[in-house]
């Protein structure tokens, strides 16, 4: 992924117009159809793999007529980009030269993402000759394969395109395909420039000047971890790669950026998603959490009203204990708690002061949807409806948004902080009575109140949003809405076996009504569940249960080649088994690839305080994947390094001059 290009293919490389394979851009699938012969036969695939976030290779080998033993003499090696340039190379280990007759066949339908993704592709469309290669078109847009060198012959209606290859001793010839997607009504989205035809131009030999837009630059500093247990290296670096094939610019500031939310379902901005991963990230710099900030910030209800400082989200499915819930309340509400920490992290001043408004008008909302005229539970954050229901997660959120507002207002002398604060503790009083649900194994956190204020107590991942209650000064952490019973409570019901598959939290235990190892909001492992309830409880001090869920994370990582799904299924791990995915997950997705790197970077236990020139360590002192180093960090906009012994002793080897270590 490369967005707003990507490519979706087997591993024989070979994209056959099934299912969703195919080279997309902004949308819409430009090439679904790219098979390759050589002297009338498919090659042989031995190996296909990703090179990185945006890139793949694929070698095989071919046979040809009167070759003798076992070993090929030709190769092809096919290097596939995000961005819809392909070079097909052909190598000989022959001692005389060789003719190869070589054909590439072609097409595509020019269908929506969305459609392809439910399985409403259409049928392929009729080509047409186009310079040295071949076009299609359908109302307002239109897709062309370019290659160099030009074919010999180039068949219009069969979609072929043909060359004769001749490859001397110990020789290589290469062949470069290029696919655009172009609008007859100017260029795709946020670029409307007429007549614009977005082609990578090519790598080798003569060509015509194309244009493209430009990717954006990674918005983090050059992170890395060394660790005794290399797989965690490989995931933090993979992660990365993932994330920054999802960064995409804002149409009305090309200055801001974000990640997308995942592919195939989330190609574009997904409000809570992108702020959950800039969030996880502040700890590689806050360049990013800014411009997730600021592009969020324009799209925050401005008119006066009921939705006043709210920003919208769709809905999304709760699971079978609950209506859908909204994720433009969970958007807004950790718009101030990512402003918050990301002030913490060295988000400069005049930053900060730019988007604190928007971060007051997200307060403001919260006050008034908890006090609303009338309201049968004034003090609570319903969602999605002003009667409910009250989730847990959603009264965890808006606490946290509290403290931590309450923090930013009292840094500009604002009076409106105390009130927070009092709103903050009055919830907590109410929240450890209301929702706490007792039963024979001491209790445990109710999952939601009704709108009549009745418990339902199913225990599932959402409660590990109560043990994330963000970053104060000091290196303080705000206070919780558990008190530290019922912490110690909630900490071992998420260690049992009924939470814990081995590879992951699951979104509910196994004892529960309604239990599918499947459901996306009922059993399924979530990635960025596990990695919140990974933090939450290492910094509660339940340090044991905390490394288990990061060797099961890096476990399912190593079976699915270090490239996260948003989630699987909880089945229980056993001996020689391996995470099944989830059919619907994305992959890439944003939050499970930015949870990654949470759950790796949370080992240090970095807890900086920029505005007070303070960082603390508080490491897991199990040290549950060995000694690690992480090098490239980035705090108070400076480089940042850390190391932490096989004894959990942690070391501050690089930081910015005058930042000094806190207790």
């Amino acid at each position: 992924m490369a967005l707003p290009a990507l490519a979706v293919s087997p591993a024989s490389g070979q994209l056959t117009g099934e299912g969703m394979d195919g080279f997309y851009r902004d949308g819409r699938r430009a090439l679904s159809r790219c098979e390759l012969r050589v002297a009338g036969d498919e090659p042989l695939v031995v190996q296909g793999r990703l090179n990185g976030g945006d890139r793949a290779r694929f070698l095989g080998t071919i046979r040809r007529a009167g070759e003798r033993g076992p070993d090929p003499d030709i190769r092809v090696e096919r290097l596939r980009s995000a961005d819809g340039t392909e070079r097909i190379t052909f190598h000989s280990s022959c001692a005389r030269p060789v003719r190869l007759p070589v054909e590439i066949r072609l097409g595509t339908d020019l269908a929506e993402l969305g459609a392809i993704a439910v399985g409403l592709s259409g049928q392929e469309r009729k080509a047409t000759v186009h310079g040295s290669g071949l076009r299609w078109s359908a109302p307002g847009v239109h897709a062309v394969v370019s290659a160099w060198p030009a074919p010999q012959d180039a068949l219009a209606s069969p979609g072929l395109l043909r060359w004769e290859l001749d490859l001397p001793p110990g020789g290589r010839r290469t062949i470069e395909l290029h696919t655009a997607l172009g609008h007859d009504n100017g260029g795709p989205a946020g670029d409307r420039r007429p007549g614009t035809v977005f082609i990578p131009g090519p790598r080798t030999g003569p060509g015509v000047t194309r244009t493209r837009s430009a990717r954006p630059p990674r918005p983090w500093t050059a992170a890395r971890l060394e660790c005794d247990d290399h797989r965690a290296d490989v995931l933090m670096a993979a992660s990365l790669d993932d994330l920054h094939g999802l960064v995409m610019r804002d149409p009305a500031a090309a200055a801001d950026i974000y990640v997308a939310g995942g592919f195939p379902w989330r190609c574009g901005l997904a409000p809570a998603e992108a702020l959950w991963a800039a969030r996880m990230l502040l700890p590689l710099g806050t360049r990013l959490a800014a411009g997730t900030l600021r592009a969020l910030a324009r799209s925050q209800q401005a008119a006066p009203g009921a939705d006043f400082g709210r920003i919208p989200g769709p809905l999304r499915d709760a699971g079978p204990h609950a209506p859908p819930s909204c994720t433009g309340i969970e958007a807004t509400l950790l718009f101030p708690t990512v402003l918050a920490e990301a002030r913490r992290w060295g988000l400069p001043e005049q930053e900060t002061e730019r988007l604190l408004p928007v971060a007051e008008r997200c307060l403001r909302w919260l006050r008034a949807v908890t006090d609303p005229p009338g309201g049968s539970r004034g003090g609570y954050v319903p969602d999605p409806a002003p009667d409910g229901p009250y989730r847990c997660e959603t009264q965890a959120h808006a606490h946290r948004a509290a403290l931590l507002g309450a923090d930013l207002l009292e840094a500009v002398g604002s009076s409106d902080a105390t009130a927070l604060r009092d709103w903050a503790a009055d919830l907590r009083t109410r929240f450890r009575r209301d929702f706490w649900w007792e039963d024979s194994a001491a209790g445990r956190p109710a999952a939601l109140l009704t709108a009549d204020g009745r418990p339902v107590p199913h225990l599932g991942s959402t409660t590990v949003h109560l043990l994330d209650t963000g970053l104060l000064g000091g290196g303080a952490l705000a206070p919780g809405l558990l008190d530290a019973t019922q912490t110690d409570q909630l900490a071992r019901a998420l260690e049992s076996p009924a939470m814990d598959s081995g590879w992951g939290l699951r979104g509910m235990g196994t004892r529960e009504s309604g239990y599918n190892p499947f459901g996306h909001r009922s059993g399924a492992v979530r990635v960025h569940d596990t990695a919140i309830a990974a933090a939450g409880l290492a910094a509660a001090g339940h340090e044991r249960a905390a490394g288990a869920l990061t060797r099961g994370i890096l476990d399912a990582a190593d079976s699915f080649a270090y490239r996260l799904p948003e989630m699987y299924a909880g089945e229980q791990r056993t001996a020689g088994g391996v995470p099944v995915p989830h059919p619907a997950a994305c992959r890439p997705a944003a939050v499970a690839a930015a949870g990654a790197v949470h759950i790796l970077v949370a080992l240090a236990g970095l807890r900086p305080d920029v505005p007070a020139g303070t960082v603390s360590l508080r490491p897991l002192a199990t040290a549950p994947l060995g000694a690690l180093q992480l090098t490239g960090l980035s705090v108070a906009e400076q480089p940042f390094a850390v190391r932490v012994s096989r004894l959990g002793m942690g070391m501050v080897e690089t930081a910015a001059e005058g930042l000094q270590l806190g207790s």
